[in-house]
């Protein structure tokens, strides 16, 4: 590829990745004129299922997708994600009944699925073109990243002023410019990998998957936690990740090759971006649920917050180059960024009813600025490390890791939640604070505050453990960076 090409490619890339993420995130601003147009009667109830079943669908496939780059080349399973994602949206748009959403979005979601993953697989590749070693994380992360924020807020929008149909619809104009140009630029080199398909190990997989975020899903919510459903759905789970596990021991051709964790970098980088994933969800979440409950922001106002940590996340990346320059190592920025992180999430720990809403948005800003250190760097040391013909499923590993840490911390934080609040407002329902008046309001209020802010506390541990797991990584030199006083390689340029 030419470098004009290989420029373009990456900007295709770029908006993959921008419809990966916003297509997960803008449905839930479009839920009331959702429900208002296909079922105002029975559609809330269904409204779980709305954003599980494309969260279930993606999540299931990851393994897979990666060892599908390492058979066929990542090219051809870009195109065929992106096709289906496009399937899936058209149907989306078009769907007459709440049934029918839930349904195509479980299509959009197996597209999906591949959209951020593969592409990250294709920007390792562009960035060298051996295909030898990866890289390419960060840009692609900070985009990743940005997109989750205000993702919430462009749904709002087009619900707003167009129709929520448009949530779905507008995403065929970019899907295809990627289609049709990934087809023409996109000349990557052919794949390395052996062997066939690993179909139990894949089956294994996207149950075991599936069964945990169910268990997330419905744990304290449709169902107690110690309720005889989610105990039998949890054993059937950890009994789906036995098998998998035994299975990827004994596979001729595994789905997710056990040798991986014995590369350090590799097994440590997934442990970190699994704590990155518990790290978001405990950020995001909850965030929305102090400004809104505590605060009594409306819940499209309240998405005007995640502005802030995404300029964080933006600003971090263009200065990667300077602290390049000065020095810094891939260990280092992401050691600072789970520090900024964790930092971030002790100040909103100790945030009341009353403290000042700028104050808040401060704390999201230093917060987007130690996400912005960590997502996508994690992913281009995973990448130096993984064996050539390992790429995909090595890529493809780091986004599993933080999909699986995502929905132990909403089963985590979600737990704790109910339990603080429980023991400040014995017998009261959460959903009840907003309903309450005078002193029994400003009571609910400060215990809702207070189990919060447990959360938070919680959240910054994790991402104190994240700091520790930092510093232990030693990624590899790669080509050119023999010279590097500290040994390793430089932070990747954006």
């Amino acid at each position: 590829m030419t470098e004009p090409q290989r420029k373009l490619g990456m900007l295709l890339c770029l908006i993959t990745i921008i419809l990966a993420v916003l297509d997960m995130n803008i449905v839930s601003a479009a839920t009331v004129p959702i429900v208002r147009d296909l079922d105002p009667v029975h559609g809330v109830d269904r409204l779980p299922w709305l954003v599980s079943s494309f969260a279930l669908a993606a999540t299931a496939l990851l393994p897979l997708y990666g060892k599908l780059c390492d058979l066929y080349g990542a090219k051809r399973v870009l195109l065929g994600a992106v096709g289906t994602f496009l399937l899936g949206s058209a149907l989306c748009g078009a769907a007459q009944s709440m049934e029918q959403l839930i349904a195509f979005r479980a299509v959009q979601g197996v597209g999906g699925g591949g959209l951020m993953s593969v592409t990250m697989v294709v920007m390792a590749q562009l960035k060298d073109p051996t295909g030898e070693k990866g890289g390419g994380g960060g840009m692609g992360g900070i985009v990743g990243g940005a997109g989750m924020a205000v993702g919430p807020l462009i749904g709002a929008l087009l619900a707003d002023h167009l129709d929520w149909r448009w949530i779905f619809y507008v995403n065929l104009p970019l899907g295809l410019l990627v289609l049709v140009g990934s087809a023409l630029v996109l000349k990557l080199p052919k794949s390395v990998g052996r062997g066939g398909l690993d179909f139990a190990g894949a089956a294994l997989a996207a149950a075991f998957a599936t069964g945990l975020l169910l268990v997330t899903e419905w744990g304290g919510k449709d169902y107690a936690w110690t309720s005889p459903q989610i105990l039998a759905l949890a054993a059937a789970t950890l009994a789906a990740l036995g098998l998998f596990v035994r299975r990827q021991a004994t596979a001729a051709e595994p789905l997710l090759p056990l040798s991986l964790f014995r590369v350090p970098e590799i097994r440590i980088g997934f442990a970190v971006q699994g704590l990155v994933g518990m790290g978001l969800m405990g950020a995001i979440m909850y965030v929305m649920l102090y400004l809104q409950v505590a605060r009594g922001v409306a819940a499209t106002s309240a998405s005007l917050y995640l502005i802030p940590m995404a300029v964080g996340m933006t600003g971090v990346g263009l200065v990667i180059d300077r602290l390049a320059a000065r020095g810094w190592s891939v260990r280092a920025v992401l050691a600072s960024g789970a520090t900024c992180a964790s930092v971030a999430l002790l100040l909103l720990g100790l945030s009341g009813p009353e403290t000042s809403l700028w104050l808040v948005r401060a704390e999201l800003v230093l917060l987007g600025c130690g996400l912005g250190q960590l997502i996508g760097h994690l992913i281009g040391v995973v990448q130096d490390a993984a064996p050539k013909h390992q790429l995909g499923v090595a890529t493809t590993g780091v986004r599993f890791f933080q999909t699986l840490g995502g929905a132990l911390g909403a089963a985590l934080f979600g737990t704790l939640l109910a339990r603080v609040f429980a023991d400040g407002e014995p017998g009261m329902p959460l959903g009840a604070v907003g309903r309450t008046t005078g002193a029994a309001r400003v009571h609910a209020v400060q215990s809702f505050v207070e189990a919060v802010d447990v959360v938070f506390f919680t959240a910054s541990g994790v991402m104190a453990l994240a700091v520790l797991l930092a510093l232990r990584l030693r990624p590899r030199p790669v080509a050119g960076a023999a010279g590097d006083p500290a040994g390793e390689r430089p932070v990747l340029a954006a």
